[in-house]
């Protein structure tokens, strides 16, 4: 497996996949400001020439390395991929002098709170984080 940076190419495939890979509507979440205007530290696995998992985030001004979202082919999970991401986006965050990372997933979503828990993320549920009566998991580690 090899880890490389985004591509606004990359954005039609990742748009053809997402739905399939998260197993519902989601492709509105790959908007293409992760491309365009945010995309300088997004990431992208590929295995045998074809891309297994990617991950859109970002750096903030407020030192922070922000992970939006994170697609893994079904194939290929449980195989390193999200962590391999992870650990490449992390590493890129620390060197522009972030001082922690930051996710967030919606309750249910108990892959999504184990994982970050296995990376070191301190979890915590917040009331009305994206609006009334829509809590979210938000997850924080510090650099």
């Amino acid at each position: 497996m090899e880890t490389r940076g985004i591509t606004a190419e990359d954005f039609g495939q990742i748009v053809s996949v997402i739905d399939r890979w998260w197993g519902g509507p989601t492709s509105a979440l790959a908007h293409p400001m992760f491309f365009h205007e945010l995309g300088e530290h997004a990431l992208v696995v590929e295995a045998d020439d074809a891309m297994v998992g990617f991950l859109l985030g970002f750096a903030t001004g407020a030192g922070t390395g922000y992970v939006h979202l994170v697609g893994i082919d079904p194939g290929y999970r449980r195989r390193g991929v999200g962590k391999r991401l992870y650990e490449s986006f992390t590493e890129r965050m620390h060197g522009l002098g972030m001082r922690r990372m930051k996710a967030i997933t919606t309750p249910g979503n108990q892959g999504s709170i184990e994982f970050h828990k296995a990376l070191g993320y301190r979890v915590e549920r917040v009331a009305d984080y994206a609006g009334p009566g829509r809590d979210r998991y938000v997850f924080t580690r510090d650099l």
